[in-house]
């Protein structure tokens, strides 16, 4: 059930932001406050084994769905390793991680690093992290959002609790998905409209038009991981997209 769900996600095409973290780190309820859901957060190992996912919709209306997953720790019980990794494959798979910590802990450096270690250990390590600095009520300091390399790191101190300084994390959320999209035209012939359909039901059309010979023009904006998708099914896209639409694509030629 949980594969078939995974697939199901795959298809719709929607960019997947996975929260990770050590345990207690608050990862449950950042993913109540962001989502307005109720999902079982308890102080304890292991209050989330099965993944939870929902649909949440970023400042510009573009949506993303967000995974909580189960709570990292060191030295895992034998008896757990098989459903932590079945949980940990839904984060491999993600487009960005928020990695939440509780920087009220004096322990924090290292459990972060653990954390980094078991995500390098099942392939997770290139995701695009951001880190959430959780709890920053304890310290009674001010949400705020630092930025490092080039626009390349991003650190967002918040209160999941309090909802403090959430809208701050959905901006860089959106800043980051939006970031290299795929834009352009791509032309059908009325043979591949299967294709269409798959796109408008990604939410990946902008404008249409249709041409004298029956095929279509999509103008698209669609996130680099669906188009990815796509093109390893259908191989022969990734020479139709033509980035300029002034320019026109002559189906003769391809």
């Amino acid at each position: 059930q949980r594969e078939q769900g995974r697939r199901a996600r795959h298809r719709s095409g929607l960019p997947t932001v996975s929260v990770v973290g050590y345990t207690n780190a608050g990862k449950s309820t950042l993913f109540n406050a962001l989502t307005k859901t109720n999902v079982y957060a308890a102080d304890q190992l292991f209050a989330t084994l099965d993944p939870t996912f929902r649909r949440l919709s970023l400042p510009n209306g573009a949506p993303c769905v967000l995974t909580d997953t189960v709570g990292f720790i060191q030295d895992l019980p034998h008896e757990l390793i098989e459903a932590f990794q079945a949980t940990l494959l839904e984060t491999r798979e993600a487009d960005v991680l928020l990695h939440v910590v509780d920087v009220s802990d004096d322990d924090k450096e290292h459990r972060m690093l653990e954390v980094n270690r078991i995500l390098g250990q099942i392939g997770a390590d290139e995701i695009p992290q951001v880190v959430v600095y959780n709890k920053i009520d304890v310290l009674g300091s001010q949400p705020r959002v630092d930025v490092l390399k080039d626009n390349q790191a991003f650190y967002v101190w918040l209160s999941a609790s309090q909802s403090l300084g959430l809208d701050l994390l959905l901006d860089v959320l959106q800043q980051i998905l939006s970031h290299d999209r795929v834009l352009g035209l791509l032309q059908l012939k009325p043979e591949e409209f299967h294709i269409r359909a798959q796109l408008y039901q990604w939410n990946a059309v902008q404008d249409e038009t249709l041409k004298e010979d029956g095929s279509v023009e999509l103008y698209l904006d669609i996130s680099p991981s669906a188009w990815g998708k796509l093109v390893k099914k259908h191989p022969y896209l990734e020479k139709r997209i033509w980035e300029d639409r002034s320019e026109s694509i002559e189906l003769a030629a391809l």
